[in-house]
């Protein structure tokens, strides 16, 4: 009785719990018959306490919480009456499993395999019906007499050329298409039934390390050192923060860096948003390269925004970050930042969206258009043009 009564009403329960969730707006007051209320002062541990040994464990026979906190041998309802018979041993086990493998016998085939004969009924493809050939017919295109005997009377190269030619990727491997656009000649025996090998790899050397003096350099940049226009930090590890933070200190006093490459360093959102302030003071920065690091859309997104007070940064990259993804408001924010900077001519970001992507293009093939005219006009260089852009606040 108390098994049964326990079951009714965590089914009612259940039932009354998922009903909730469908009718928010409807005040159900009776569910089969009983009020609701009746089942808020129920105790779970009464009823329990009302099972008998045998009526519990098929209870929890039936119950497989999801839960991970709790071990396998809790969740699962599997229960072994066998006694251990040791500790385990997985040689032994493994070498049983295999041994049983062997002597269990296979399955008798129906009919036994012999060479050369088919088991079994063979595929026939069906016949087409007249609509499909008369509709392969009229796909048939009439080139012409002179077109006709041309490709009659063209070679297998020749055709490779033409689909070369005509883009028809799909038909040749890479060794084809790039042997006609270079007019090499097509490499022998790799036509229409040729076997596609594999190029073999170019082994090119690796990249050398960058060697750059962290500390001579920031002394440079501190002392305004007119030789140093171009600071190249990339794939320098183990920078510390402080060093960061010394370099930014010093660029807005700085006159003569144009070029300022940060990729791969391990910069953070701290110190980036300390970038975000040099930026804004700075007035000679045209190119930043931060990417391949550990900075945050809103960070990216202050980045961004520094650069509509100096308005001397040219060019942007700042891909491959620590979120790959910026988000719809992230790049929205980005693509309005931008429509308001008159002097950015490149932007290194993955855009996801397409309207944000086609407004950025848009925008800074404008600003392109329109410092290619201001230095023609008056003969500017890129650094006399950003700054008469900035003066008559484009």
């Amino acid at each position: 009785m108390g098994m049964e009564y326990f079951q009714e009403w965590n089914t009612n329960r259940e039932t009354s719990s998922s009903t909730t969730t469908t009718t928010m707006t409807t005040q159900a007051s009776k569910l089969y018959g009983k009020d609701l209320s009746v089942y808020d002062d129920l105790d779970v541990d009464t009823l329990l306490s009302q099972l008998s040994p045998e009526e519990i464990s098929l209870l929890a026979k039936e119950v497989d919480p999801d839960d991970n906190l709790l071990p396998p041998s809790q969740r699962c309802g599997y229960e072994c009456d066998k006694e251990p018979t040791g500790p385990l041993d997985r040689k032994k086990l493994i070498e049983h499993i295999n041994k049983q493998a062997l002597e269990t016998p296979d399955r008798p085939e129906a009919k036994p395999f012999v060479a050369g004969v088919v088991r079994g009924k063979k595929w026939v493809a069906p016949e087409q019906s007249q609509q499909e050939r008369d509709a392969e017919e009229q796909i048939a295109i009439d080139m012409g007499d002179e077109y006709e005997h041309a490709l009659n009377d063209a070679t297998q190269e020749e055709i490779i050329d033409l689909a070369a030619i005509l883009g028809f990727h799909s038909m040749m491997n890479q060794d084809q298409y790039h042997a006609s656009l270079l007019n090499k000649g097509q490499p022998i025996g790799l036509g229409w039934d040729g076997i596609t090998k594999s190029t073999q790899p170019k082994a090119y050397p690796a990249e050398p390390p960058n060697l750059t003096d962290i500390d001579k350099t920031i002394r440079q940049v501190q002392e305004d050192d007119h030789t140093l226009t171009d600071l190249n930090w990339n794939n320098i590890k183990n920078i510390s923060d402080e060093k960061f933070e010394t370099l930014f200190d010093a660029l807005p006093e700085n006159t003569h860096l144009e070029v300022l490459s940060l990729t791969n360093t391990g910069l953070t959102d701290r110190v980036a948003s300390k970038l975000a302030d040099a930026l804004e003071r700075n007035q000679t920065l045209r190119v930043l390269n931060i990417e391949t690091n550990f900075i945050s859309p809103p960070v990216v997104v202050k980045l961004v925004k520094a650069l509509l007070k100096s308005r001397t940064i040219e060019e942007l990259r700042a891909a491959n970050q620590r979120s790959q993804v910026l988000g719809n408001k992230i790049e929205m924010e980005i693509t309005q930042l931008v429509e308001a900077n008159p002097s950015l001519l490149r932007l290194g970001l993955h855009l996801e969206y397409n309207d944000a992507r086609h407004r950025v293009a848009s925008h800074l093939q404008r600003n392109i258009d329109r410092t290619g005219r201001l230095r023609r006009m008056g003969h500017f260089s890129a650094s006399q043009t950003v700054g008469y852009m900035r003066d008559k606040k484009f």
